[in-house]
């Protein structure tokens, strides 16, 4: 079967080591099931795996990818939950300290087929169209549990996302544009911020500038690099949710006094459990959001799709169709 497939690594060169070819259709476990991928998409934890981060050497060739829809082998149509925990877990699989995500421990999705725990499909909404399907497992449902289960906010409320223009970026102001958030957003990059506007961001302003008022809330993915423009753009005991650390986990000041002397809460979040997957699926069809995609590539182009999200050229999701 065709999939893509991290054959080596390279901190510096991920995309060396990036195979797109024919591979040994996956073997299906007891307690598994075999998915048919229709469309499979790409995250930026696909490229720190070709980096060498989270996926050891021992385990090439690894095929990528966390997000996939397609067809069960009864006929219907599924979504992939993402986060595989031990058998014998019980609750939120995202607290399982053994849990892995597809393509860490077990095949990925970017492929013709995968297998994953039967306990870890879940029914696609009819009014989901493929394409808008395999954008939710990973970013959406990312963004989705930073906002509504860690981030403490209601409608009215108004949250600052840091760094318009990535999957979890686009999802949050989609998501909370829709719930009633004020959402404000900041970029480097002018064109991002006209499409964050768009999507649904009320104010859009430029990397580490000084807001109008203190925000409720901040959806913090970058970083070192916006750390302290995260900390000081909170209100007395608000709250930053941080799901990631794309410009490094070092900031120059942690800002320890403001945090204790403003009471703000930092709040750690990682993707979402499969509840939350099949909650945020009906909200996207109920509340009528198109999940912003970039681009949609057939998967023997997937190398396109890596090229522009190691290149940072990305506004959205990039999809691949099987």
């Amino acid at each position: 079967m065709l999939a893509v497939y991290a054959a080596r690594q390279s901190s510096s060169d991920p995309l060396s080591g990036l195979e797109v070819g024919d591979v040994p259709a996956p073997q299906t476990p007891p307690g598994w099931v075999r998915i048919t991928v229709k469309t499979c998409a790409l995250n930026h934890h696909d490229v720190w795996s070709l980096r060498g981060v989270g996926l050891p050497a021992d385990r090439l060739p690894m095929i990528l990818g966390c997000d996939a829809a397609g067809f069960d082998e009864q006929g219907n149509e599924v979504l992939v939950h993402a986060v595989v925990g031990s058998p014998d877990w019980r609750g939120d699989e995202t607290l399982d300290p053994a849990r892995s995500l597809l393509s860490e421990r077990h095949q990925g999705t970017l492929a013709e087929q995968v297998v994953v725990p039967a306990r870890n499909v879940v029914p696609k909404p009819t009014g989901l169209s493929w394409e808008q399907a395999v954008c939710l497992p990973t970013a959406w449902l990312t963004a989705y549990r930073m906002l509504f289960t860690n981030g403490g906010v209601h409608p009215g409320d108004t949250v600052l996302v840091q760094g318009a223009g990535g999957g979890v970026a686009t999802a949050l102001i989609q998501l909370g544009a829709a719930a009633g958030l004020r959402m404000w957003a900041t970029t480097r990059d002018p064109a991002k911020g006209e499409a964050a506007l768009g999507l649904g961001a009320d104010r859009v302003f430029g990397s580490g500038e000084r807001l109008p008022a203190r925000v409720d809330a901040v959806m913090e993915t970058v970083g070192a690099a916006t750390w302290s423009h995260s900390v000081n753009s909170l209100r007395p005991g608000g709250r930053i949710v941080i799901s990631g650390a794309t410009s490094g986990d070092a900031p120059v000041k942690a800002e320890l006094t403001k945090i204790f002397f403003k009471q703000l809460q930092v709040v750690g979040s990682t993707m979402g459990t499969k509840d939350e997957l099949a909650r945020l699926a009906n909200f996207v069809v109920t509340a009528g959001i198109d999940p912003r995609i970039d681009r949609v590539l057939p998967l023997s182009r997937a190398r396109d799709g890596f090229e522009a999200m190691v290149a940072g050229q990305v506004d959205g999701k990039i999809v691949f169709t099987v």
